[in-house]
């Protein structure tokens, strides 16, 4: 779990952080590394405390524009490096990122989730699917797409952004595709993680990692587009963090980690999943599909279809 702060809101800043510490996990032979929602280049935390919501305001138009520019777009390489290094030192990687989409025209973002194969290829992009309260003045709902599992070693790993987490079928969507391994990611606060991250892992009988972000005042750059106005409104810590484990019995394997940056590094027993499976199993033999059924939707939406 990398468990670290953006150089929030600059992209490629941010991208040279994040491989030092994709690096850091391959010296420590970590099979998976973990970085929190929207990390890349960062959550948009000026929207509580800035009149976010105000209509036609310079300053959130400004904000928006600059969010747009240091946004990842995938399809022109942004992470690359990232998946090279992924590819060098053996490791999987799961990445939240802002993502400047270009099947949608290129100039809304979506809060993305990546997963990059230790042999460096992008396996999945999820984009979160219903973004949170002041989250949607500049996210855009995502699709159906990105709900997919991977194979890493015994395990099936998925993963969800923040607060799809709480969302029921989302979450059996991914235990009937086999997953007994789940990412959570987060912005970065104690409050998320401690209650959801048990629940998940007892509801699933799985490993549950939740990996947060942090930041505090001093990570906002002085060029940010308002950076006065900014720092005049927000608090000391926008994100204490939160990251942790819990095992398939729901308890903690790692409990909640806070104010701390760096690599949280833990090994995890797949055969505790088949042992945790024998009294109930939500998607097998504790199902009733005569009964109860759950339909995915996994087209990637866009406004245009193209026929020759």
């Amino acid at each position: 779990m990398a468990q670290i702060a953006p150089v929030w809101l600059n992209k490629l800043e941010t991208i040279d952080k994040i491989k030092s510490f994709i690096v850091d996990a391959g010296k420590q032979k970590c099979d998976i590394v973990v970085f929190g929602e929207g990390l890349l280049p960062g959550y948009p935390f000026w929207l509580s405390f800035t009149q976010g919501s105000k209509f036609n305001s310079t300053m959130q138009k400004e904000l928006y524009a600059h969010y747009v520019v240091n946004a990842v777009q995938i399809e022109k390489g942004d992470l690359s490096e990232i998946c090279n290094l992924a590819k060098e030192h053996g490791i999987a990687i799961y990445l939240g990122i802002i993502e400047r989409a270009q099947n949608r025209g290129g100039h809304s973002l979506y809060c993305s989730l990546v997963y990059i194969d230790s042999d460096g290829i992008i396996e999945s992009v999820h984009r979160k699917l219903q973004p949170t309260y002041e989250e949607r003045l500049v996210w855009a709902q995502g699709d159906g797409f990105g709900l997919q599992v991977h194979g890493l070693k015994n395990f099936c790993v998925g993963g969800l952004n923040c607060w799809e987490n709480w969302m029921p079928l989302v979450r059996t969507s991914l235990y009937a595709l086999g997953e007994n391994l789940h990412i959570a990611v987060w912005p970065g606060a104690k409050r998320n993680t401690e209650d959801i991250t048990k629940f998940i892992a007892k509801e699933a009988r799985s490993f549950v990692v939740s990996v947060s972000g942090l930041l505090h005042v001093e990570n906002i750059p002085t060029d940010t587009p308002h950076h006065e106005e900014i720092l005049r409104s927000v608090p000391t810590i926008m994100a204490d963090g939160g990251s942790c484990i819990a095992g398939p019995d729901g308890e903690w394997v790692v409990a909640p980690v806070t104010n701390k940056e760096g690599l949280i590094v833990s090994s995890i027993d797949f055969n505790r999943v088949l042992e945790e499976r024998q009294n109930f199993d939500s998607v097998g033999h504790y199902s009733r599909p005569d009964v109860t059924k759950l339909t995915i939707n996994r087209d990637r939406q866009s406004i245009l279809s193209i026929t020759q």
